[in-house]
């Protein structure tokens, strides 16, 4: 058996009963879909306060990053388990989202900045979503 992580969530979702589509599918219902993902999403947030708290209390480090793994682990989870509930290829759309970054270094193959260190786009940039929707419309 493959325990491939897109496979161990379609498992979860099947255990939990939760949608699932092996292609890209909009409900009638997405709007509210989408509020009760967006208030999930929401709650994990917020406990970035509690995790902030943490650290500032001088929680041993180990505890602290412990708390950010389950963090930023529940949230890959819960996006990775909506992807499929839309039956969107996610690890294809991020390999565009990757490539599209990449394409962001400047003429001289360097990141390029502004003075607040946000990196910014250089001449070669290419927006992914047109190969999204090509990669979605097949």
């Amino acid at each position: 058996m493959n325990k491939s992580f897109a496979n161990r969530i379609a498992a979860m979702n099947a255990m939990y009963r939760l949608p699932a589509h092996d292609r890209p599918t909009l409900p009638a219902d997405v709007a509210d879909r989408l509020a009760k993902f967006k208030a999930t999403l929401l709650d994990e947030v917020h406990e970035i306060d509690d995790i902030a708290r943490l650290a500032r209390d001088g929680a041993e480090p180990v505890e602290v990053l412990t708390a950010i793994a389950d963090l930023l682990g529940d949230v890959i989870v819960y996006c990775r388990s909506e992807a499929l509930k839309y039956g969107l290829p996610l690890e294809e759309v991020l390999e565009i989202i990757m490539d599209s970054n990449q394409s962001k270094l400047g003429a001289d193959g360097n990141p390029i900045y502004d003075a607040n260190g946000k990196f910014l786009k250089g001449p070669n940039y290419w927006k992914p979503e047109p190969r999204i929707k090509a990669l979605l419309g097949r």
